[in-house]
């Protein structure tokens, strides 16, 4: 979306905002309300109520807000009740690619579907929630298919290759460079 001021070719781009716990809807509005395009990407968990399946759309990134504008005003957006700051590095909003915003519309769009999901990186260290290696801690060494990784996990000081379901895994955060492929 290109923008013709005073003579001189602006670009808007998308941006995340963090926003307050729970606030996503509400400074979505007020943001569309002050003219700004903002999206805000929902997902229908499944839930159980006294013996009542009932699908309540909860936000797909909990605590932020897409929105695209030109970077030289972001006051108006900064001073939006809800609004905490700019995702970035240090003071400067980082831009989010407009493919990367087509691609979660799209899958929002399709009908298909979505929820929160960690993210994993190879060489991230890893600790098995679930399943028959439930409690050990591993190394993401491959991410393969739609729902599998595979995870090297160390016993007796010699690693061993495990494919095992992606659901079973939470990230502890820490990434080691230089890992081997299996």
């Amino acid at each position: 979306m290109d923008i013709e001021e005073s003579g001189h070719h602006v670009r808007c781009q998308w941006f995340a905002l963090r926003v307050k716990s729970r606030s996503e809807k509400r400074v979505a509005t007020i943001l569309r309300n002050k003219g700004y395009e903002e999206f805000v990407p929902f997902y229908r968990p499944r839930r159980v109520w006294s013996n009542t399946i009932k699908l309540a759309g909860l936000p797909l990134f909990p605590g932020y807000v897409f929105c695209r504008l030109d970077p030289q005003y972001r006051l108006p957006i900064l001073v939006t009740p809800g609004v905490l700051y700019f995702v970035g590095v240090g003071k400067t909003p980082a831009p989010i690619k407009e493919g990367e915003i087509r691609a979660i519309q799209s899958a929002v769009q399709s009908g298909l579907p979505a929820e929160p999901w960690a993210f994993l990186e190879v060489g991230q260290l890893v600790r098995l929630e679930d399943g028959p290696l439930s409690g050990l801690e591993g190394l993401c060494i491959e991410v393969r298919k739609q729902h599998r990784i595979v995870v090297s996990v160390p016993l007796l000081r010699r690693s061993v290759a495990v494919e095992i379901d992606r659901a079973w895994v939470r990230p502890l955060g820490v990434i080691r460079r230089n890992v081997p492929r299996v």
